[in-house]
């Protein structure tokens, strides 16, 4: 039987794709941009939840381990990839973004095979943080004052995830002298 936070991370990956409809299909009209930022909101904070939860009642659990950032990826990734579609980002933008994940998960892979588990770090929060506000300005795309927020948490995005990708490789040096 699944536990909460388990149900929590397939409830988001589930999500994903009535996010991504909202955001593209445009049968909802203007409404489906609003549609699918609850849908991200909710998401979003269903990762919060979830790791909140298997931490706080010791629930934690290897599906969770694997799945919990899969998921968060995935919705990231979806909404950015959205965004290009929509032609409100950058797909550079975008390619550094998910490209540091594939490095990260690439590492973290490395480093479980080694027996080593890597923590996320802070750098890692305040990156998926800024991404994710980032990512809610440019769906609700309120112009004026919110423009210049937009882009302030475009650029405040991407330097903090250079910034975190740069202290994961340093810190997690090691994992590359264990293959050989």
């Amino acid at each position: 039987m699944m536990n909460t936070p388990n149900k929590l991370t397939v409830a988001r990956m589930i999500m994903v794709p009535f996010f991504v409809l909202f955001m593209l299909a445009g049968f909802a009209g203007t409404a489906g941009k609003w549609i699918a930022l609850a849908i991200f909101v909710v998401a979003s904070l269903t990762d919060y939840l979830d790791g909140h939860l298997a931490r706080k009642y010791n629930l934690v659990t290897d599906f969770g381990k694997f799945m919990d950032p899969l998921a968060d990826k995935l919705l990231v990734c979806s909404a950015l990839i959205c965004l290009v579609e929509l032609d409100r980002l950058a797909a550079w933008i975008v390619i550094v973004i998910i490209g540091r994940e594939f490095i990260i998960s690439g590492f973290r892979l490395v480093a479980a095979d080694n027996g080593v588990v890597i923590a996320a770090s802070y750098w890692g929060k305040f990156k998926t943080v800024s991404q994710m506000i980032m990512i809610i300005l440019m769906i609700m795309n309120l112009g004026g004052f919110f423009s210049v927020l937009e882009q302030i948490f475009v650029w405040l995005a991407v330097a903090l995830t250079v910034i975190s990708l740069v202290d994961y490789l340093y810190k997690n040096r090691n994992v590359l002298s264990m293959q050989g």
